[in-house]
């Protein structure tokens, strides 16, 4: 059986409230768990205690077992220090595309060729 540690959404509108559970990586997001292993709270601020609550102990029984924590989880466990520290893909979003940055490199040498003369 495929386990993940993941979030498990409640709460309502607007007003998220997450479990961190142990599921079968094939039942729904807010379907069946295994186990519930914490709680996740995005509406308190950064620095609070509150904010993520863990079970460590149970957390690494089920990372002994097998399963594969989400990035959202990985990077708990990292702040946690139950995990080391992962290199991520810095995706190039912020860059403008292909073709803008044609146009900004032929609007830049079109300015210099006019300061030139």
């Amino acid at each position: 059986m495929a386990t993940k540690i993941r979030l498990a959404r409640g709460g309502s509108k607007k007003r998220p409230h997450y479990s961190i559970v142990a599921a079968d990586s094939r039942m729904a997001r807010d379907g069946r768990f295994l186990e519930k292993l914490g709680t996740y709270n995005p509406l308190l601020p950064k620095d609070s205690e509150d904010r993520v609550k863990m079970d460590v102990e149970r957390v690494q029984h089920w990372l002994a077992q097998g399963a594969q924590p989400t990035d959202r989880i990985a990077r708990f466990l990292e702040a946690a220090g139950l995990r080391e520290k992962a290199k991520r893909a810095n995706t190039q979003k912020a860059q403008p595309g292909k073709k803008a940055q044609e146009r900004a490199t032929a609007k830049a040498a079109k300015a210099e060729a006019a300061t030139a003369e």
